[in-house]
């Protein structure tokens, strides 16, 4: 497995050459980089991004030995799942700039989020209509030859591993699968056993650790990785006998380390580090 990490975890105001050299220089395998919206970040991709500003990107991907693993997005929001035909209609069109993205950029997976992640919205409709646009798109998705993943997140969508399965074989499309978000589970499971029931639908990885406050469901924080619950020792496995074998991202943020104030190119050295050692200690287990 390989060190990835999201450009989220960037500081704002660095442009895209010199955060590549950054993270090439932190020892990072590769990169994901997310969908914004305008001004968001000097390293965002946007819905404006145009050909000539991806085939730049490319080149510099190239030049810093850093590749673009994937493409995630900050806009999905309860969208796909929503009754309105406006915001469900938005989430198609930010799924397609997401493939344009990747396969401009030579990634294999995007990341999207289903759901509405609202009280207000039933579960049985939510799941009906986030399956209903992915649908739609299920042609434009095999054209692309790119990973389709959707991801648990905190919106109430995905609580059960079965319910994610299930939710991807209804897709019934080889380009879609899980984006599986280790850390986003342990406050109220076990992220090994997320793995063991997804399989092979795992196409990417978020890593990411949390400290519970104490058993399941009683709340906690995210933390630096090592520092949380996650247990490693039993996630890398798992994902192994899956047949996994491609980046970890590490979704992480400063403001979640334990010096916040931390230099960035010190904070990206520390997950590349601990990645590392998560890496290196799970193969002295094998």
């Amino acid at each position: 497995m390989k060190k990835s990490i999201n450009a989220w975890a960037v500081d704002p105001e660095t442009g895209f050459e010199e955060m590549f050299r950054q993270l090439h220089e932190a020892g990072f395998d590769g990169v994901e980089l997310n969908v914004d919206a305008e001004n968001h970040s000097a390293h965002s991709l946007t819905l404006s991004t145009t050909g000539e500003e991806l085939r730049q990107l490319r080149a510099l991907s190239k030049r810093y030995e850093l590749p673009v693993v994937s493409i995630s997005s900050s806009l999905y929001g309860g969208k796909m799942g929503s009754p309105d035909s406006v915001e469900r209609a938005f989430t198609k069109m930010l799924l397609k700039k997401q493939l344009e993205c990747a396969q401009a950029l030579e990634s294999g997976g995007i990341l999207v989020v289903p759901g509405g992640g609202s009280p207000k919205i039933s579960l049985v409709e939510d799941v009906r209509r986030s399956l209903e646009t992915l649908l739609s798109l299920r042609e434009e998705i095999l054209k692309s030859g790119v990973y389709t993943g959707v991801e648990n997140v905190w919106n109430g969508f995905f609580t059960s591993p079965f319910q994610m399965a299930e939710f991807i074989d209804r897709l019934d499309c080889p380009f879609a699968g899980a984006y599986f978000d280790v850390g986003n589970v342990v406050a109220f499971s076990w992220p090994e056993f997320w793995i063991e029931v997804l399989g092979k639908r795992i196409h990417n990885v978020h890593i990411k650790d949390f400290k519970r406050r104490g058993g399941l469901n009683q709340g906690g924080a995210f933390v630096d990785l090592l520092l949380g619950d996650v247990n490693w020792k039993a996630v890398l496995p798992a994902l192994r006998r899956t047949g996994f074998d491609g980046y970890l991202t590490a979704e992480v943020f400063r403001e979640d380390s334990a010096v916040p104030e931390i230099p960035y190119e010190k904070f990206y050295s520390a997950v590349a580090k601990a990645m590392v050692r998560i890496l290196e200690e799970n193969e002295k287990e094998q």
